[in-house]
């Protein structure tokens, strides 16, 4: 009975293996199977990029910086104590004879300070260090927007990739349907041997363009799967519809993007940061012109015992001697500054000096990013009239190829004449991919600019 139940036992933990075995290579192969999103991209690598987390650590000690600002204004709290053995001689108080002696004293002290007034030093540090949290959290959503723009580009190449490979990969069946065409021709004796060869080249071409386009695929996925720090084996993304780019702009001039990209980047909101912060430098190095007033408390008490005691005398009680010997007292202190050689004078011309430095650095941003713009405007209003070029182009090469087609299957057109058609064809297909693609990525820059822009 008991080997029976040993038995099923035993079937029972192997079928449990065998569906945890299962299991596991059915996620591996839903791993695989995985096409990420561009916002699943996007978060990826803003979770793993090593710049991101350096900054977060800054981000950390710059709200320590706060903390520490924060205990100036609290009062500080020390407490000392110490002791002395003394050796020596001295009277006995009986016999009035001088005799060695062993004295233990020690005492306890507490004591207390704070800052009543420091020309508001304290307070405009601690608006500093809240300054430098906030220029933390700029600094991280700048680079978080650099990385996003980085994945946004990526992602669009991986898709630009997959077209030219379709292309590649449509005119390469077309070249072997043609083959067995230009074959059958051949041994009909309709065309020579040259146009079979020449039909057996092209093939060849476009094999060789599908090996190139798969290559470039390859390539964009790993450095895409790179900058999510993911094995790029089984990494593949989502198809997105990118839209055919439309005559209408989605921003009529670049002065509404601009307008809007003053209120958005983290680069024009750190340099006005540094601003305020450069004004608060100004008011703490003024300080050093006001007086500092500081107010104490301390307790004390001491304690002595004799070691050498005459016999029939003792030493008072520690506790007795705490109380007997207790003391506090009550200070103030007032520091003012009346010469220092001019030096609070030129700290503070220095610090003027210094807002009017980071006054002209957010001047100098706003021209950057107003020139950026501009740029990027113009970049997109030639991407889109290339894109209608490219279109037009596009449909007149259709165009001729149906001609030539026609031409050639009856005999009207030699095979590199055809070849040359179809070659002009397939270069106007990638011309068209590339232009759309380019429209796309310096439409989203716009986007971003602006604040517009939307992973999905």
């Amino acid at each position: 009975m008991v080997c029976k139940h040993k038995s099923i036992k035993n079937k029972y933990v192997l079928k449990t293996k065998l569906i945890l075995i299962v299991a596991f290579f059915i996620s591996i192969a839903t791993f695989s199977q995985k096409k990420w999103t561009l916002k699943e991209c996007v978060d990826e690598a803003l979770k793993k990029n090593i710049s991101i987390q350096q900054n977060r650590l800054s981000l950390e000690l710059a709200k320590k910086d706060v903390e520490i600002a924060k205990g100036n204004f609290l009062p500080n709290l020390n407490a000392n104590t110490g002791g002395n053995l003394n050796f020596g001689t001295g009277f006995d108080p009986v016999s009035q004879n001088r005799i060695n002696t062993t004295f233990f004293g020690g005492s306890v002290n507490v004591s207390s300070g704070i800052t009543v007034f420091n020309g508001y030093r304290n307070t405009n540090t601690f608006k500093q260090a809240q300054l430098g949290v906030e220029s933390g959290l700029l600094d991280l959503k700048k680079i978080e927007n650099d990385i996003s723009l980085f994945v946004v580009n990526g992602y669009l190449n991986i898709l630009f990739a997959k077209e030219n490979l379709n292309v590649a990969e449509v005119q390469y069946q077309i070249s072997k349907t043609q083959i067995e065409a230009a074959q059958s021709r051949f041994n009909s004796g309709v065309i020579p041997k040259g146009d079979l060869l020449n039909t057996q080249s092209t093939a060849a071409t476009n094999l060789q363009s599908v090996i190139e386009q798969e290559n470039s695929l390859d390539l964009a996925l790993l450095n895409l799967a790179q900058l999510l720090q993911v094995n790029v084996e089984g990494f593949d993304i989502s198809p997105i519809d990118v839209g055919a780019p439309s005559a209408d702009l989605f921003y009529k001039n670049s002065s509404s993007v601009y307008d809007k990209s003053l209120q958005t980047m983290p680069e024009i909101a750190r340099a006005k940061l540094a601003i305020e912060d450069a004004a608060l430098g100004i008011e703490i190095t003024k300080s050093s012109f006001l007086p500092t007033v500081t107010a104490s408390l301390g307790l004390s008490t001491n304690y002595g015992f004799n070691l050498k005691l005459p016999d029939g005398f003792s030493n008072t009680p520690i506790i007795d001697q705490f109380n007997e010997n207790f003391g506090y007292g009550l200070g103030f202190n007032v520091s003012i500054p009346i010469f220092n050689r001019f030096q609070t004078k030129n700290r503070v011309a220095q610090s003027v000096i210094n807002k009017e430095i980071f006054e002209t650095r957010l001047e100098s941003e706003k021209l950057s990013l107003k020139q950026t713009i501009e740029q990027s405007f113009l970049d997109v209003k030639t991407a889109l009239k290339s894109y209608e070029a490219a279109t037009i182009s596009l449909e007149a090469q259709n165009e001729a190829f149906k001609n030539a087609q026609e031409r050639y299957n009856f005999g009207a057109m030699t095979q590199f004449d055809f070849d040359q058609v179809r070659t002009r064809l397939v270069n106007a297909e990638a011309t068209l991919i590339r232009s759309k693609y380019d429209y796309v990525f310096k439409t989203k820059v716009l986007q971003f600019y602006s604040g517009d822009l939307v992973l999905e």
